[in-house]
């Protein structure tokens, strides 16, 4: 049975995002710690990328600050061993795809299940080009996680079909970013992913307030948060620890029901 399974299992699941580096890998280390402590289920951790195509100011700036300081995927793999020596919480990378390219599709998936990364998740992976990098995950134990946005049924449907781990709904069209009102009907998305697989359905994008952690995760299975995180730390740097501790804890403490 997978971590990520396990996230999800007779639960709501609480998911945080943040990026490696960013104000350090030590910090990096200390903030997942914290969010996993305070009742996170799964976190995502960013791979810093020059161009983040998916990503709002928030995170863009985030990734600037992690490369500045010296941050390669290499290092994001030596932290996450440290890292596993001190907490099984289930870790899915969120990645462009030409890092992976760059790195190797087989090393990066090897480095990936070597490390304990449970998970990657491409915002700039086609769904047509899956193939290319699904059959070598699969080798290693490692989910490609299907992002489905906001568009036909007949579409969500074939997207959602083949998906594992965890299916990211997203939220609103556009970067990400905290937002005061997400007007996307998700609930009719994810009734559309249900009629094709029971795989477990976290939605993100703009959501930053306990009461849309409810709202969403009653909807699906979970809530995915990363722009409120990204920005905390933005604030209080390397003290960010407690800050982050307090408002997961918040979050997660909106969870809906199972």
């Amino acid at each position: 049975m997978s971590r990520i399974y396990k996230a999800f299992e007779h639960k709501k699941a609480f998911i945080g995002f943040l990026t490696a580096g960013d104000p350090s890998l030590d910090k990096t280390e200390e903030f997942v710690l914290e969010m996993a402590d305070a009742g996170a289920g799964l976190i995502e951790i960013g791979i810093p990328f020059s161009d983040p195509i998916a990503d709002g100011p928030v995170i863009q700036e985030a990734n600037i600050r992690a490369l500045s300081a010296g941050c390669t995927t290499d290092k994001i793999f030596d932290m996450v061993v440290s890292l596993r020596e001190k907490t099984d919480v289930p870790l899915v990378f969120l990645a462009y795809l030409n890092t992976l390219y760059k790195y190797g599709y087989e090393d990066f998936c090897r480095r990936c299940q070597e490390c304990g990364v449970d998970g990657v998740i491409l915002p700039d992976m086609p769904f047509e080009e899956r193939e290319e990098l699904v059959p070598v995950a699969e080798k290693y134990d490692v989910d490609v996680i299907t992002m489905v946005a906001p568009t036909s049924k007949e579409r969500i449907k074939m997207v959602a079909e083949d998906a594992s781990g965890f299916i990211y709904v997203v939220s609103s069209m556009g970067v990400t970013g905290a937002r005061s009102e997400i007007t996307t009907d998700v609930g009719e998305i994810v009734e559309t992913i249900r009629d094709v697989t029971d795989v477990p359905v976290a939605i993100g994008f703009g959501i930053n307030t306990k009461e849309q952690v409810n709202k969403y995760s009653a909807i699906g299975d979970g809530a995915i948060v990363g722009s409120a995180i990204v920005k905390m730390i933005a604030e209080y740097g390397e003290a960010a620890g407690p800050k982050l501790h307090e408002y997961v804890t918040e979050m997660v403490s909106g969870l809906a029901s199972s």
